[in-house]
């Protein structure tokens, strides 16, 4: 069963397993903070809770937990090595965080799949006069793939190499239909 949870800051849902869910609801911590009705979406766009709370002391204490990552270190643990110790979203939605679109990963492939800054919206792709120059990293290194008419063929070609260099962890655009207006 799919649980969709709404956050307390934004119109967005987290999308749990029931696994999960029963989880969040039940263990004894997570029921005493109201964790499951206390969930915000972070400016980085995945769930949190965070809490502040006041020591015996008069200082404050800022608590902070990441959904994903809870729910990777309670049902994913086998799954982290020294190298893969990020947690991220495989159809790349911070807010899914049913256990099967988890998985632990290296700081290099998180770092390859976050959004493109690109102006053209397409990773490794930058527009030079009228055409499209596609460019991809290795090693801290920049390798020119080539130069296009499109910003949708300059991805395909990024695309293509990322599959070469990097295999399922490179990171694909995703290709809007090019619209040619006469």
């Amino acid at each position: 069963m799919l649980y969709k949870v709404k956050l307390k800051n934004a119109a967005d849902e987290v999308l749990l397993d029931d696994k999960v869910y029963e989880y969040l609801t039940s263990d004894p911590y997570l029921v005493n903070v109201d964790f499951i009705n206390n969930l915000r979406k972070h400016s980085s766009g995945c769930a949190v809770f965070q809490k502040t709370w006041k020591k015996a002391s008069g200082t404050y204490k800022n608590e902070t937990i990441y959904l994903h990552k809870l729910i990777a270190e309670r049902f994913l643990p086998d799954l982290k090595t020294n190298d893969k110790k990020l947690v991220g979203a495989v159809n790349s939605n911070k807010l899914d965080c049913r256990i099967d679109n988890l998985m632990y990963r290296s700081r290099a492939t998180a770092s390859r799949m976050r959004q493109s800054g690109s102006k053209e919206g397409y990773t490794g792709v930058y527009k030079e006069n009228k055409r499209y120059r596609a460019v991809i990293s290795l090693n801290k290194k920049t390798i020119h793939i080539g130069m296009y008419d499109t910003a949708e063929e300059a991805a395909q070609a990024y695309n293509k190499k990322s599959l070469e260099l990097f295999g399922e962890d490179g990171k694909l655009n995703k290709i809007k239909p090019h619209i040619k207006i006469k």
